[in-house]
């Protein structure tokens, strides 16, 4: 093991499951930290004996002392903070929505200055810009303005303005990662997930119907998961939020790779023409010279991956 050990909030979440499982996999100590004990996402991306290496502390995120306590109780070194809820609670529930992610986010950050972790990753999201007719480029710049729309955006926005905050008056530094649609085995809910339902779908052989249209950026999640802990890896002096861009087509084009690795899926695949609100994709330049190489996984060779996973998981029974 190395003397680094993470601590990774809504690590039950697909993300935070790919995470934890690249995590584990290079020899790394970590810690899960989420209020929900359903193991199912980390269960179908790990085998048993990776999960016996993971530290669990079931918890409330929207308690202060509870976060600061666990952090603690880890002996963290390192910090990914993960745990949301996605666009359709907090349109639901907008206080809870707010709680979870905005105080939640402060729970953390008060860990951090708890116990001396003087860096966090913690995600953003691209719903914190605008619809796409705000912008003058389809591929928005690191520098273009935020002006969400929606509940989720605006937690998204303000955990943004707390980290700034942190870093202003603690010296706590932190990197903000903003992702698109992230698909791949464990992604099985929120407004994006039906590309990888749709994959599902091709490796069982049955017809399915994507929610959306449109050209947006898709991003394999082993490729994020690592982007995120590179991230916790590399200093950073200050507090600043990157684009990820990954593959920006079409859901045709992903209709189209998922036929091309599925062959019985031609004609079973359709979508809706509603497209997402979002521009079309982000320019991850700045985060490139931030962190130098990251992955990016061709949107193929994602969707072959995906595709074969569930093949696998369907036939061990995880699915």
């Amino acid at each position: 093991m190395t003397q680094e050990h993470f601590f990774i909030t809504g690590a039950l979440g697909c993300l935070g499951a790919w995470v934890v499982r690249n995590l584990v996999q290079s020899g790394t100590a970590v810690t899960v930290f989420d209020l929900s004990t359903q193991r199912h996402r980390l269960e179908l991306i790990m085998d048993k004996a990776e999960l016996a290496q993971i530290n669990f502390i079931q918890g409330d995120i929207t308690d202060t002392e509870v976060v600061i306590d666990a952090v603690k109780q880890a002996d963290a070194s390192h910090i990914i903070h993960l745990a949301a809820l996605q666009v359709p609670f907090c349109r639901t529930n907008p206080p809870v929505g707010a709680a979870v992610n905005v105080v939640g986010t402060v729970n953390v950050f008060e860990a951090a200055k708890a116990v001396g972790i003087s860096q966090i990753i913690y995600a953003s999201s691209v719903a914190v810009y605008g619809r796409k007719e705000f912008y003058n480029e389809q591929v928005i710049p690191h520098d273009a303005p935020p002006n969400p729309f929606n509940h989720y955006g605006i937690f998204k926005q303000a955990n943004e303005g707390t980290a700034r905050i942190y870093w202003q008056n603690d010296q706590i530094s932190s990197v903000g990662l903003r992702p698109y649609t992230i698909y791949g085995p464990a992604r099985d809910q929120g407004l994006t997930s039906t590309p990888t339902k749709a994959m599902l779908a091709a490796a069982k052989n049955e017809p399915y119907h994507i929610s959306y249209g449109g050209v947006n950026g898709f991003q394999y999640v082993d490729d994020i998961a690592k982007i995120f802990i590179k991230a916790a890896r590399t200093p950073f002096v200050g507090a600043d939020v990157f684009n990820i861009k990954g593959s920006v087509v079409s859901v045709a084009d992903v209709i189209e790779a998922i036929e091309a690795v599925a062959p019985s899926m031609v004609g079973k695949l359709t979508y809706e023409e509603l497209t997402l609100p979002f521009p079309e994709g982000m320019a991850d330049d700045a985060l490139i010279d931030y962190l130098g190489e990251i992955p990016n996984t061709p949107l193929i060779e994602g969707v072959t991956q995906t595709i074969a996973h569930f093949q696998q998981a369907l036939a061990d029974g995880k699915l």
